[in-house]
């Protein structure tokens, strides 16, 4: 039996395999945070292919929260009512529909990846003022944030637990908390980006504090079935900054606080990270969590291949594998893999003479 293709049970809901989307941007929202039709689709297209778990992209608990003006958001109930017919269509295929609540934090207010130009978006061209832990830029031509003080803190917290009480409504099956590639949770974690010398700056415990209150929000809003999972980057790749021992101590403090999976990405807050890309670099950092933090893990980065994906698995190095450029290129993987493994995972009958 192949361990890839095996349920994974979180709290009230049932995943019916361990092949999840991971959380891709995809910069095609309405001007108002709505998602369209290419986010049915786009969706849509993993569910039909398979995937057990369908995380959206990272969806703005606020309007300053995006990276860019065509993020998706979940602030407003105009977004919930766009999002309800995407998570029908992704539960009727027999997937979890999952959301990644976000703030960008000092990397809000940038144009797409694609756009003729880089970095902040000024105000006269739609952009805004980001917010941080302090005033200091990610990087130059990134604009410049406004250091969050305790009544801003706390509006963040409020509003990530209002933001997961609307994906319920929205029909979303799960929630993750944004933690991880320098937004705004994370640059609380890091050293590297905060400096702060009062009760969310200083020493680790300080700096954990505004993640594990969101968790604490988070899970508060969606009740005690609905699965809470969060994305950190469990090291920054750079000397001095947040590392894979800090993740192990936030892990047990995120599980404490109501979180059922850590997905363990890596790097963001600094532009000198010097990340070792390669196939499943980042699967010894889900591993580690997993064993020294006592909570389950979901693995990312260069998982390719079913073999590859099987083993992380069956090793016990995880207990979810999330793919996101193999998806991309192929959202039938997972039943390609299925294949490939002995396991059965069916087909949709419209696809069933592809079989």
């Amino acid at each position: 039996m192949s361990a890839l293709f095996t349920p994974l049970p979180l709290r009230g809901v049932t995943l019916p395999n361990r092949v999840g989307l991971a959380p891709m941007c995809q910069y095609r929202a309405d001007a108002d945070g709505q998602p369209n039709d290419w986010h049915r689709v786009h969706l849509g297209a993993r569910a039909v292919g398979g995937a057990g778990l369908v995380l959206t992209e990272a969806t703005a608990v606020l309007p300053e929260g995006r990276i860019s003006r065509h993020d998706t958001g979940i602030w407003s109930g105009a977004q919930v009512d766009a999002w309800r017919p995407i998570t029908a269509f992704l539960a009727r295929q027999g997937s979890v529909p999952a959301v990644q609540l976000a703030h960008a934090g000092f990397k809000a207010s940038t144009y797409r990846p694609w756009a003729p130009r880089r970095g902040g978006v000024a105000d006269a061209d739609g952009g805004w003022t980001p917010v941080g832990p302090g005033s200091a830029p990610f990087a130059p031509g990134y604009r410049t944030p406004t250091a969050l003080d305790i009544a801003g803190i706390e509006a963040v917290v409020e509003a990530f637990g209002a933001a997961a009480a609307r994906a319920v409504d929205a029909g979303f099956a799960a929630v993750e908390v944004h933690a991880a590639h320098g937004y705004l949770l994370h640059e609380f974690l890091s050293p590297l980006t905060n400096h702060r010398t009062d009760g969310y700056g200083g020493d680790r415990a300080n700096r954990m504090r505004l993640t594990v209150e969101v968790a604490r929000a988070v899970r508060a809003a969606v009740g005690a079935d609905v699965p809470v999972l969060a994305r950190i980057s469990a090291t920054d790749w750079v000397d001095g900054g947040w590392t894979a021992d800090d993740s192990v101590v936030l892990a047990g403090e995120l599980a404490a606080a109501g979180v059922d999976l850590v997905d363990c990405s890596s790097g963001g807050a600094s532009p000198d990270a010097r990340i070792p890309v390669g196939p499943g670099y980042q699967v010894p950092l889900a591993a580690r969590v997993r064993r020294d933090g006592g909570v389950a893990t979901g693995a990312v980065g260069l998982i390719v291949e079913p073999e590859q994906a099987e083993r992380i698995v069956a090793d016990g190095e995880a207990d979810l594998v999330l793919l996101g450029r193999e998806l991309l290129r192929d959202p039938y993987w997972p039943r390609r893999a299925a294949a490939k493994l002995g396991a059965d995972l069916g087909w949709p009958d419209p696809y069933a003479r592809a079989v």
